[in-house]
């Protein structure tokens, strides 16, 4: 666990350590940067350094694999302990070689579990190393974007819209910030913010003077110096009190009720078998000691493994086609989608927006409308740590369109120009108003406010824009162009004195409009076509205009479907909007809350809602979705409420999540109906067997040794290939299917175990070894090959190939069960040479016992109630789903936030 700083005790601490955040609240801005030993322009590049050492990263947790945790995971069965206790006190009483056998089976079963589930931590500490949050920090005078976790007390850091507060900060300047800081404070408002002091002792609330680690900048922007990082901020000391656990998905929800179902299961086979060879005078720590070993062998003891397996083998291969996940049960997730709710620009678009013109009022082109647009323009030149700091070395970044401004062939010709005028005040963009609003003066000494924004909010603040200016604005829609339009006022010397505010961007006059390209991806028709075979609709939920964003639809072969605004969602009724939805394809228009209701009214219809963006204005929909999917390049908060994010803006590989989300559940499901069906079969007839013979059927350490083999020959199924058919459609936990499954094919198992009792008592007539012999051959066989016709509903199995790797595991178990009785460690393990006939019986056996199991799939998959196919649901899973997410708002609630400040460079969060 990384816990930087130190918490500031009593006296505030200087210099590398931080200042108290309430001390630092009371103080101006300029006592601060004295006490921190920095400057306006931030830290010396040597000096952050030796600050990070001292200090360490600005991580609240540190996601390694442990290998101590991982082992007591291993050992935490109680049933695994019970018989290794057991095992320990029939040593002291005499039975020493079959309790040193029992417990050399349960160290290697335990270090088969220990060796996969050690791999998948691995693998998740890797992927946390991928997942980064960046911030703007002042460096040596220059602006340069760093990792969060490089912050150090004394860095200058500059807060826009959208940003997670990345640590405690001192405010030395804001432009109209406001911080929603619900997450601290339990106010769900937001608050004004201002450099000023605040008396000393205010609460954290009051503290108006200080933007705290966690919350988000919900308006405006600001400067401010770092103060405290890591574990001594406020929010880091809150979280490390709360801990780190996660509530559970759908997927571990499927898990618990499938092990509550196994415990019932085999608590009722271990009392009745033990019961019996206790009535039948047996001894009783060989009558214990067969019954605990049924308990074991019923239940899969590597299914975590396999589980865990199959989820790491996954995140590599979804990180190798650029999607990443913030914890591995999220893949499952990712299969269960049924709809999907996208934005527009870069998922179906190029994403690199261009200026494509600069038309006047009169529709001419017009160099003055793009000057206006650059003077009222919030994009910054930003040193990359790669790159030389500075803009003249340096990237541009803010809002695209701006950036695209800037990057327009005629801008660097009017730098001149530009350079002659002083921003006096700036009203930042939020997504209410969707403009932003500058107040300039030029060299003749007149004062001017831009505003430059959506068409429809600038339009109507111009009370002379006439027909004209509406035509030209809907001749670029239907074009399928991305429209800005530009409108300025005198301002009177009056109003110069006051700061802007909304209330200003009235009497405007309009004064042209920015025209931008976003051609569609030429990918984008392929990856829709994906979608809908695997069954995902998909709808567009945008902020821009209706005919923009229809025509991109439709030139991508979108269903077609109504096209519903903000307006149309803020006038219908929950019922009516959601039959609204169900006609739609595309929402323009809509407002981060119409984003959010529209996709909670949908999952109430049932469905598995997932909800792709990138923006401060997606947060609160991807809070809303069962799946939040962000991309890398996201804000800090839409990368903080996601949970995946792709590394492309790409639906392609959100197809590869989709289909990989299900390959992982389907070989899942294939462990769980194979080990509970046959296991449950092999211990009812270890069952039927103890009330009839004068003997153990099978000694408790055969048992471990044949359930550790055929385990081992499971872990191939993570690798196995999947049928179409299986991943067309999402699948689901369905525990009555599983219990179906289990008393319908179990006793299938049963009938040729005592098919085999039969033979080695009538045919061989044989005694305790050589039965015990046979049984454990025919019983590891027939359980192990049972995968090949269990893996599909293909009819024959043959129609469908297994993987080599899982084919070959499965040959080798079942070979090495032939070849034991063979080989020196025989008389160890109770066995017996057996006949040659006997082993043309076992083939017989075989094939008609897969002969048989195939036609029980036949009746099975065919009278098999809807509910088979997988679609177990209720509110309480939902919120099971839900209660995952990576929140803002929500984290401290869950004792679990991570908020970006805990990632990167392996420094990410523990499972």
């Amino acid at each position: 666990m990384s816990t930087p700083g130190t918490s500031g005790g009593t006296q505030p601490a200087t210099g590398a350590g931080g200042v108290e955040i309430t001390a630092a609240a009371a103080l101006t801005a300029d006592d601060v940067l004295v006490r921190l030993r920095t400057s306006p322009g931030g830290l010396p590049e040597d000096e952050a350094r030796r600050r990070l050492r001292t200090v360490g990263p600005n991580a609240l947790r540190t996601h390694r694999a442990r290998g101590l945790a991982v082992l007591a995971r291993q050992l935490r069965s109680p049933l695994l302990v019970l018989l290794a206790v057991t095992a320990v006190a029939s040593f002291f009483v005499g039975e020493r070689a079959d309790a040193l056998i029992i417990g050399v089976i349960l160290a290697a079963s335990v270090g088969l579990g220990f060796f996969n589930e050690y791999r998948a931590e691995r693998a998740a500490e890797a992927l946390h190393s991928q997942i980064r949050h960046r911030c703007l920090v002042l460096r040596d005078g220059r602006p340069r974007l760093l990792d969060v976790t490089d912050l150090v007390p004394g860095d200058v850091v500059e807060l826009r819209l959208g940003d997670v507060v990345p640590a405690d900060l001192r405010l030395l300047a804001v432009a109209d910030l406001e911080c929603e800081e619900s997450v601290l404070t339990g106010e769900s408002l937001p608050v004004a913010k201002s450099p000023e002091p605040v008396p000393e002792g205010e609460s954290l609330a009051e503290l108006a003077s200080c933007a705290l680690m966690g919350t988000v900048v919900h308006a405006g922007s600001g400067t401010g110096v770092v103060v405290a990082t890591g574990g001594a901020a406020e929010f880091g000391r809150i979280a490390l009190q709360l801990g780190e656990r996660h509530p559970e998905t759908e997927f571990q929800v499927g898990l618990r009720k499938f092990s509550l179902l196994l415990v019932r299961v085999a608590a009722a086979l271990t009392v009745s078998i033990f019961a019996i060879n206790v009535v039948l005078d047996r001894p009783f720590i060989d009558a214990l000691l067969f019954s605990l070993a049924i308990a074991v062998g019923i239940s899969p003891q590597l299914l975590p493994a396999v589980v865990s397996t199959g989820l790491a083998a996954g995140t590599r291969r979804l990180a190798r086609h650029k999607v990443l996940v913030k914890r591995l049960v999220c893949i499952e997730d990712l299969g269960d989608i049924d709809v999907l709710f996208t934005d527009k620009t870069g998922t179906l678009t190029e994403g690199r927006i261009t200026f494509a013109r600069a038309l006047g009022p009169d529709g001419r082109p017009s160099d003055e409308t793009l000057e206006l647009g650059l003077l009222c323009n919030e994009a910054v030149a930003a040193g990359d740590e790669d790159a030389g700091p500075g803009p003249a070395s340096g990237m541009l970044t803010g809002p695209a369109l701006d950036v695209a401004l800037w990057e327009a062939p005629g801008a660097g010709t009017l730098r001149p120009e530009l350079e002659r005028c002083r921003r006096l005040d700036i009203l930042p963009f939020d997504h209410q108003r969707r403009a932003a609003s500058v107040m300039v003066r030029r060299e003749d000494g007149g004062t001017t406010l831009v505003t430059k924004g959506a068409p429809e909010y600038v339009l109507a603040r111009c009370p002379a824009a006439g027909g004209q200016a509406r035509s030209m604005l809907e001749a670029e829609f239907a074009a399928g162009n991305r429209v800005v339009a530009v409108a300025t006022r005198q301002i009177t010397e009056g109003e110069r004195q006051g700061a802007l505010s909304p209330a200003d961007e009235r009497d405007l006059t309009f004064r042209g409009l920015l025209v931008f390209l976003d051609p569609p991806k030429p990918s984008a028709p392929h990856a829709l076509e994906r979608l809908t075979a695997l069954g995902v609709t998909v709808k567009v939920l945008t902020g821009d205009n209706a005919t923009v964003a229809a025509k991109l639809c439709a030139d991508l072969g979108l269903p077609p479907g109504r096209v519903l605004t903000g307006h149309d969602v803020d006038a219908a009724g929950d019922d009516e909007l959601a039959g609204l939805i169900e006609q739609a394809t595309v929402f323009a228009r809509v407002s981060p809350e119409h984003k959010a209701r529209i996709v909670r009214t949908q999952r109430r219809a049932g469905l598995d809602v997932a909800f792709l963006g990138d923006g401060v204005n997606d947060a609160i929909a991807l809070h809303a979705a069962d799946v939040g999917i962000s991309v890398e390049t996201a804000t800090d908060v839409a990368k903080d409420a996601a949970d995946v994010l792709l590394l492309e803006k790409n639906l392609d590989i959100l197809a590869d999540g989709v289909v990989q989300g299900r390959r992982i559940f389907a070989n899942t499901m294939k462990y769980v109906l194979m080990g509970t069906s046959s296991n449950f079969g092999n211990m009812f007839s270890a069952a039927g067997a103890s009330a009839f013979l004068p003997f153990l059927p099978m000694l408790p350490s055969q048992i471990l040794l044949n359930n550790l083999l055929y385990d081992t020959s499971q872990l191939a199924i993570p690798t196995d290939t999947v049928d179409a058919e299986q991943v067309a459609r999402p699948t689901r936990w369905d525990v009555r299917l599983i219990r179906r499954f289990m008393l319908f094919f179990g006793p299938i198992s049963s009938v040729f175990d005592f098919v085999t009792f039969g033979i080695m008592l009538w045919v061989f007539h044989a005694g305790p070894p050589l039965f015990r012999t046979g049984w454990f051959v025919e019983s590891l066989a027939t359980q192990t090959l049972v995968i090949f016709a269990i893996r599909t509903r293909r009819i024959p199995f043959f129609r469908s190939r297994p993987s080599l790797a899982l084919l070959l595991a499965t040959l080798t178990v079942v070979t090495v069960g032939a070849v034991l009785p063979l080989t020196p460690l025989a008389p160890l393990l109770g066995f017996q040479l057996l006949p040659a006939p006997f082993f043309l019986a076992l083939g017989l056996m075989v094939v008609a016992y897969l002969g048989l199991i195939e036609a029980g799939k036949r009746w099975f998959f065919r009278a098999a109630p809807p509910s088979a196919a997988g679609r177990e649901r209720t509110p309480a899973h939902r919120t099971h789903r839900r209660a995952h997410r990576f929140t803002t708002a929500g984290a401290l609630r869950h004792g679990r936030r991570r908020a970006g400040f805990t990632a990167g460079r392996g420094r990410g969060r523990r499972r």
